[in-house]
Formats: structure tokens, sequence, C-alpha cells
């Protein structure tokens, strides 16, 4: 059986709801993957997959399908914490080589710096794999000019969700995922 992905989309959501798991269903559904089962898997993007849509990507999943995700998921009943969930994504030139997905939840940071967190942890794991020399000290900025001057890394993105609790205390969940289709 080959279980190899075909294709990924990225998707997020924030729910609120006095239960913290229905928080994480309504999350769930504004993320557009509530009909799943959803199974998390580590951080490998597949050689020759191809990154499709969100709303394609949606519709090729059935309701009740086994569906394989790298998710990042933060929640807090805390009102006005901050809350971000991001999950980055690091592509080589060659497709035949594999990329890699992290994902980093966080409290206190916004979107942007949590998503540039996610994107440069995935960008520095395929670095590491490919022998591309940096210091990791440097700023995300400029790892991301070595990277993409060392001609294996063709891309890095991410996709982030963040949140603020809230402010009468209901559960606020975020996630963000890369979906996996077979």
């Amino acid at each position: 059986m080959d279980l190899i992905p075909k294709n990924i989309f990225f998707t997020k959501g924030v729910g609120v709801h006095k239960d913290k798991l229905a928080s994480f269903e309504l999350a769930l559904r504004k993320a557009g993957i509530e009909k799943c089962n959803l199974v998390y898997v580590s951080s490998i993007f597949p050689p020759n997959c191809q990154i499709i849509s969100k709303s394609k990507g949606v519709k090729m999943i059935n309701p009740g399908q086994i569906t394989f995700c790298v998710m990042a998921r933060n929640e807090t009943q805390e009102p006005n914490r901050l809350i971000s969930s991001a999950c980055g994504l690091a592509v080589p030139k060659r497709k035949d080589h594999y990329g890699y997905i992290s994902e980093h939840h966080s409290f206190g940071e916004t979107a942007r710096k949590a998503g540039d967190y996610a994107e440069d942890l995935a960008a520095s794991m395929l670095a590491t794999t490919l022998g591309i020399e940096f210091d990791p000290e440097d700023a995300w900025d400029s790892r991301k000019q070595v990277y993409k001057a060392s001609d294996y890394i063709f891309k890095s993105t991410h996709i982030c969700q963040s949140a603020e609790g809230n402010k009468h205390g209901h559960w606020t969940t975020v996630v963000a995922a890369v979906v996996m289709l077979l």
C-alpha cells in the first residue's frame, strides 16, 4: 500500500466555545477539515508532491476519511491572551527530494512572528539535510537569503492563525495545518 501523499494544502481556523472540545471542533470547521478523521504525522514534505489550494483540497475529502496532516494547535481560556499556531514549509528545488514541514504554537507572539519562526524552522531543517552551511544565530531574513542563494531550496512559506482569548473566558482554539492527500 502506497501511503505517499500526492497533494497537500494549507488551512487554518479559530473557534470559540465554553467547552474546550467544541472550541477545537469550531476551529476545524473554519479550517474546512472537521469531517476528517485526522491522523497527525511528522514533518516530511513528500518528493514529487503538489501544493494545491485549500478550496481544491477540501473538495477532495470525503466525510469520515482518514486524513493525514501536520497540525499546530493552541488554546486558551484566559481572556485577551494572544495565541498562535503556525506551520512552515521548505521545498527543495529537486522535486524528487523531500522537504520539511514544521509546526509551532506560542503564546504572546503575533501571527507574523509565529509564522516566520515556523518557516525558519522548516527551512533550517531542510538546509541541514542538504549540507547548506549557515549561522543559526543570524536573523531569519539573513538566513533566508543564504538558503535561496544556495540553489537548493526552491521556496519556503508558512500559514498561521492567531487570536486573542475570548473576553468572557470561553475557550479559544487556533489551528494551522498542512493536510496531506493520497
